[in-house]
């Protein structure tokens, strides 16, 4: 039985993405001066939108069969953008835009333990009786 539905997995999902991106991030940064060097970036929405698009449900007809359910994909997908190069030695790391995603994903990610503790602070309010 669970006390929060999907939302506690939900949660724990989200805060993994959300972890990814800011280590993508934080390469990224790192990397800045690195020649030759591609910038690196985290995409859910791309993996959100193929699974609406499809109207996918397997089926396993024999207990041989690989099992659906076993694996658990990951809900995002690292790519690199080889498209543009923005510096002289190769490398297209925007420190601006890096910066600015930092600071989003921050906030988000705070946003994210915050409504965790919000969780389970009821939990706790609920084992003592509403003290």
């Amino acid at each position: 039985m669970s006390f929060f539905g999907n939302t506690i997995n939900s949660l724990e999902n989200s805060l993994d993405y959300a972890s990814m991106k800011n280590s993508t991030i934080a390469n990224n940064i790192s990397n800045a001066d690195t020649p030759n060097y591609k910038a690196k970036n985290v995409n859910f929405k791309n993996v959100l939108n193929k699974t609406l698009e499809g109207d996918f449900s397997p089926t396993q007809t024999n207990e041989r069969h690989i099992s659906f359910g076993s694996e658990e994909a990951q809900p995002y997908t690292i790519t690199t953008n080889r498209s543009t190069t923005y510096n002289h030695n190769g490398n297209n790391v925007d420190i601006d835009k890096e910066m600015t995603e930092l600071a989003k994903n921050q906030i988000y990610y705070q946003a994210l333990v915050d409504r965790m503790n919000g969780k389970f602070n009821s939990l706790q309010t609920v084992i003592r009786g509403g003290r």
